[in-house]
């Protein structure tokens, strides 16, 4: 062999070296946890398709429109997402068993955006036991904001007791002498409202007091027992926690009995598919927690983050109406899953989705409203500290010039 030949074979084999080196190198920067692959990301969501809080599935069906979306146009870093969205008719046992399918059979590598807090909290020792991420709920229990304990878990909404103690200041700033009637859903959703409220009204040291309160179960057909028993109570405050169809019934039963409180709702419950149903003029005058865009309004009509949805809405769910809210901030999550995923660049495990959740604080989703955005940290579950307070004038709601933030 010349020189030039022996010269020429070392360099094929140096460089063949450093592509294998390189090629290692690639590879071993890739951690994959069941789920995911050089090919595709797996998650899911169970929210009820069916049942009394049917109305919800569309957070469902507006994820697989979103992710559709983006795997057409490549994916996340040139993964296609595969998103399973599974029904639990807002029922605790068929979350379980939904769940469970999703973690030992689908074996998704996440799980986001699933709703309820009873649903929830009957997978939430499961999947912390399993190191599954259980993201952005839809549902603002404090329960979930406890990353020393149950770290796999983070709310996606407000927490309930951030909200209830705003609503509270609100009603002493404004009528120090009220009379509360309040109607709360019996669970875990409800007292998370429920206690903190009370505890600022007693704290404030003032006149305003609760004279009245009722409970209501979910599998009750109608209400309208204790919204007759509170209106003989002589509030003029009434703060509804209810979900779905209780506060449609709620809002509607307060206007046929002429009796005309201020109305405190909780957020999760203004969408204005629950207002219509209850007849918006019944809704004139409600005040509620405020963080997202009222997508039915004029005034976000030419709203990016509005538009965006419009044109997914149009071209994937044309049976979806324009101004349906709870659809919107679906879209809102599911582009901040979608962004989770995207900052794992190559290292999706269970590990660091939970990581990168854990530090979106800072990241604005399109449904929020300007200076609103995720506040988490890993060492603070708390969802959404910046808050405004709104209320219903009969076809929009007029959100308050300052933002509240706890």
């Amino acid at each position: 062999m010349n020189l030039r030949s022996k010269s020429v074979f070392t360099s094929a084999a140096a460089l063949g070296a450093l592509l294998l080196a390189a090629t290692s190198a690639a590879a071993a920067e890739k951690k994959y946890d069941p789920g995911a692959s050089d090919t595709e990301i797996k998650i899911g969501q169970t929210v009820p398709h069916s049942g009394p809080g049917s109305l919800y599935g569309v957070l469902g069906r507006v994820g697989e429109a979103y992710f559709q979306m983006l795997n057409e146009k490549g994916g996340i870093n040139g993964r296609k997402v595969k998103f399973i969205t599974l029904d639990d008719s807002y029922s605790a046992p068929k979350a379980v068993e939904a769940t469970r399918r999703l973690v030992e059979q689908e074996e998704v590598l996440a799980l986001y955006g699933s709703l309820g807090t009873a649903p929830q909290t009957a997978v939430h020792k499961y999947l912390n036991s399993k190191k599954v991420p259980q993201l952005l709920l839809n549902t603002g229990a404090s329960k979930w904001n406890d990353p020393k304990n149950f770290k796999w878990t983070m709310a996606g909404l407000p927490l309930y007791p951030t909200e209830a103690r705003i609503l509270a200041k609100y009603v002493v700033a404004n009528k120090p002498d009220a009379k509360v009637a309040i109607l709360y859903q019996n669970d875990d959703f409800g007292r998370d409202f429920l206690g903190p409220f009370k505890k600022v009204l007693e704290e404030a040291g003032g006149k305003a007091k609760v004279v009245a309160e009722a409970s209501y179960d979910l599998t009750e057909p109608t209400i309208d027992s204790q919204i007759i028993n509170l209106s003989k109570s002589g509030a003029d405050v009434f703060y509804n926690i209810t979900t779905g169809k209780a506060t449609s019934q709620s809002i509607r039963k307060v206007a046929e009995l002429g009796w005309k409180p201020l109305q405190l709702l909780s957020a999760g419950s203004t969408g204005r598919s629950i207002l219509e149903a209850a007849g918006l003029e019944n809704a004139k005058g409600i005040v509620a927690i405020a963080y997202t865009k009222d997508i039915g309004s004029a005034k976000w009509a030419s709203d990016p983050g509005v538009v965006a949805f419009d044109e997914l809405r149009k071209k994937y769910l044309p049976n979806v109406t324009a101004d349906n809210s709870i659809a919107f901030s679906g879209y809102g999550q599911a582009v901040a899953m979608a962004e989770i995923l995207r900052r794992c660049g190559d290292e999706l495990t269970h590990e660091n989705v939970l990581k990168q959740a854990s530090m979106l604080g800072g990241f604005s989703t399109p449904h929020m409203l300007p200076g609103v955005s995720y506040s988490y940290t890993p060492t603070d579950y708390t969802s959404i500290k910046t808050l405004y307070t709104m209320q219903f004038n009969g076809k929009d709601w007029d959100v308050s010039d300052k933002a509240v933030t706890e």
